[in-house]
């Protein structure tokens, strides 16, 4: 018998630890979310202290704003990253597995981006000099990559709205699609939303089904299934009945074998 010194872990199945450390993720996410607050109150407190980084007094302290502040960046990186997976993990049974990563994106780039910006100004960083910068950075970026852009914007769109969802059958109407495009939804992901047609597999650009009208296949059209994946081939398969062919022919090929 085993004493109470707690539960063997090895012995216990794997759902079940699985489900304890699930449950236990969003907690982790949490303290790192409190620690990188505390981190960050810490570093502005110290930073009160001495005018400027690398000053000749005040040496103490801007070792602490400094170390700090690295803390903050570090708890704050690891708590977007954990709490943006565990709101992945509570809305894929409700939105579906493509709305659901669509959401840890936003979520990400959105903390990424507070991350980055909250460390810049605890390390005095003229961070309004830096955003005017990356102001015009962005004009530049954003007119390169417009279309790119709305696909993206588009999808976060059509994750509020939600006009279909994934396995039904619809038909998309506009004249950007040269007609009407209609099968069964296979995908929906942040550029693009895959479709089961009759000629196979469609990818059809978010911002293009945003902009198109939207409906369900006429009544008595059998929806195309998506395609079943293919089998794998085994290399050299088909080489075995050629190559028994040929011995066979070899077999009785003149000049050949045991006959002078």
């Amino acid at each position: 018998m085993r004493g109470h010194d707690g539960p063997d872990w090895d012995e216990l199945p794997v759902q079940v630890v699985a489900k304890v450390r699930a449950k236990t993720r969003p907690w982790k996410s949490i303290i790192a979310l409190v620690l990188a607050i505390a981190a960050a109150a810490a570093s502005g407190w110290a930073r009160s202290q001495f005018p400027h980084f690398f000053y000749g007094e005040q040496v103490v302290s801007q070792v602490i704003a400094a170390a700090t502040a690295v803390a903050f960046c570090v708890f704050a990186s690891a708590a977007t990253i954990g709490l943006s997976g565990r709101a992945r993990e509570v809305l894929q049974p409700v939105v579906g597995a493509s709305h659901s990563a669509v959401v840890r994106y936003a979520l990400v780039l959105i903390g990424a981006v507070t991350t980055l910006v909250v460390t810049l100004v605890l390390f005095d960083v003229p961070v309004g000099q830096l955003l005017l910068g990356g102001a015009l950075t962005s004009v530049f970026v954003g007119i390169a990559a417009q279309q790119a852009l709305s696909n993206v914007f588009a999808g976060l769109v059509l994750l509020l709205a939600r006009p279909f969802k994934v396995g039904d059958s619809v038909r998309l109407r506009a004249g950007a699609l040269s007609g009407e495009i209609g099968g069964t939804v296979n995908e929906i992901g942040i550029t693009y939303v895959r479709l089961a047609t009759a000629d196979g597999m469609v990818s059809v650009p978010n911002s293009q089904v945003l902009n198109a009208v939207v409906g369900p296949l006429p009544p008595g059209t059998r929806p195309p299934a998506p395609p079943a994946p293919q089998p794998a081939t085994v290399h050299g398969a088909a080489a075995g009945p050629v190559g028994t062919a040929d011995g066979a022919a070899g077999a009785h090929r003149p000049g050949t074998g045991g006959e002078q």
